[in-house]
């Protein structure tokens, strides 16, 4: 399920990795966050790594819509229900700043962009009223948006919220020119290594998979931070959201602009230009992480709408992409909590990362090199409200659920758990006979008991792996996913590969064979 971004034949060369090197900044993550981060701290003459466990891209920047807009669905009149007028007006404001330097800085290298009109669309009379509540709280923050009744789609719709000249990227494209001008300036960008810990005092010790280097800073930009410190894995939400690129019948072109629905299940569009074609990309569909029956009941009802809305449509890409949606709804970034002052991070962007991402890049590398951004320090002192409380105890109370309804079985097979973990045989229960060791159908796994341990089983392209089915993170029992074939953990979002390759999440290690965990 490679994205349209990342289908290409340009590969990734990785600088070397120089294990025991001493840098000024080691930036964890090669997404938009990391390398506009590391590039502003190395035009101002500082020794930046970058680090990334796979290759730039690879997660939520390379699997993204690529809409670099200020009108985002119906977020601004959500966040004036919890917050006052100047923290959202400092929020419109970074999100402003950060498209201005994206923009800016893609002119200055060639890159290319289209410039399209944003629409919020409704296509029942109650989506309308939310479309009003969005025009409201986006001309209060100061933009220049307008309720039409035509938003240029070929289906009827009760209304549109529209933003003239926004803007559309190819993310892999962006994230070329970023390596490319990093190390220009003395920067190297590594693939291949997985940031692990960081430990003591400036410099501190930052321990990859592949040894251990020295840093003044560190930037987390790995989508959630991979440090448990300020716990901000029970903040979030990760959420898994569907997309495809389709060709249209031959003489109708995709829609002008870039259009996301108010209505549930959401439905992004936007179109692409590649290869002298231009195809429609459609998005939405998404769901908690690892809480879903059939992921692929997902993305076949994303593509079984575009059909009906789009008869004739032959797909080209199908992929999927997470994001981390605060229970607070603000994004955060900044310096970490017990990071000693000299760790920092940026996540939550809530799917519109193309702007938060590099907001947050420009308060980090603000605060590392002695600046200040006032918008930025609007948000910083931010006072979480009663709704956003009372999300955080609705997300963490699932979080339990979903812990214990993985290890329940276990213990009524005659097992101790607490908190996520086999403590000894209950000899007050019977001992439960072990399933049969099962091989799966081809793209399908299950997880069954070994004696006292959980086994994650699966069969991809005719290799059967087995494998502890406990997240390397805090213990919750995986999901196997039928979509992307992939183990996903439904407490706070890891994935895994069939074969256990950590993919994404907040863990930092894969998952063991099955019996040597």
């Amino acid at each position: 399920m490679a994205s349209i971004w990342l289908d290409r034949k340009k590969a990734f060369t990785s600088d070397p990795f120089e294990a025991g090197t001493t840098y000024d900044t080691v930036v964890a993550g090669a997404g938009l966050t990391g390398l506009v981060t590391a590039l502003l701290l190395a035009r101002a003459g500082q020794k930046v790594l970058v680090v990334e466990a796979r290759y730039p891209g690879a997660v939520t920047t390379g699997n993204t819509t690529a809409k670099v807009s200020l009108l985002q669905g119906t977020f601004l009149s959500r966040l004036a229900r919890q917050y006052s007028p100047q923290q959202v007006q400092a929020y419109v404001d970074g999100n402003r700043e950060g498209q201005a330097w994206l923009l800016r800085y893609l002119d200055e290298q060639g890159v290319a962009y289209q410039r399209r009109d944003a629409y919020t669309y409704a296509t029942s009379a109650q989506g309308t009223e939310k479309l009003r509540e969005e025009a409201s709280a986006s001309t209060t923050a100061g933009l220049d948006v307008e309720y039409v009744r035509d938003a240029g789609l070929p289906f009827a719709v009760h209304g549109a919220v529209r933003l003239a000249d926004q803007a559309q990227i190819h993310p892999m494209q962006v994230l070329d020119a970023l390596t490319a001008d990093i190390r220009s300036r003395g920067g190297a960008v590594v693939g291949g290594v997985r940031l692990r810990d960081v430990t003591g005092s400036s410099p501190s010790a930052v321990k990859t998979d592949k040894g251990t280097v020295r840093a003044d800073r560190v930037v987390l930009a790995t989508g959630i931070p991979v440090l448990d410190r300020g716990l901000y894995f029970a903040k979030l939400q990760p959420s898994r959201s569907y997309a495809a690129a389709v060709e249209l019948p031959e003489g109708q072109d995709p829609p002008p602009g870039m259009y996301i629905s108010v209505e549930q299940p959401t439905h992004s569009l936007r179109d692409v230009e590649t290869d002298g074609r231009r195809l429609l990309l459609v998005g939405g569909h998404g769901h908690h992480v690892g809480r879903t029956a059939s992921e692929k009941a997902h993305l076949d009802g994303l593509l079984d709408w575009t059909r009906q809305h789009f008869p004739g449509a032959v797909t080209t890409h199908t992929w999927s992409a997470q994001d981390y949606l605060p229970t607070n709804l603000m994004p955060f970034f900044g310096k970490l909590p017990r990071g000693r002052g000299h760790i920092y991070f940026g996540t939550g962007y809530n799917k519109w990362g193309m702007t938060n991402a590099v907001a947050a890049s420009l308060d980090i590398a603000a605060d590392i090199l002695g600046g200040n951004l006032p918008w930025a320090q609007t948000i910083h002192r931010r006072v979480t409200s009663p709704a956003g409380a009372l999300s955080a105890v609705a997300l963490n109370a699932g979080v339990a659920a979903k812990l214990a309804t993985g290890w329940g079985p276990l213990a009524a097979e005659g097992l101790a758990t607490e908190g996520g973990k086999v403590l000894k045989r209950d000899k007050e229960r019977p001992s439960a006979t072990p399933l049969a060791d099962p091989v799966p159908a081809e793209g399908t796994g299950a997880v069954y008991r070994d004696g006292t341990r959980p086994v994650a089983v699966s069969t991809v392209d005719g290799t059967t792996c087995r494998l502890s089915a406990v997240c390397t993170h805090l213990g919750g029992i995986l999901h196997w996913n039928d979509s992307e074939r992939s183990w996903d953990c439904p407490l706070h979002g890891s994935r895994f590969s069939s074969d256990g390759t950590l993919l994404e999440g907040p863990a930092t290690r894969n998952l063991p064979q099955a019996g040597k965990d």
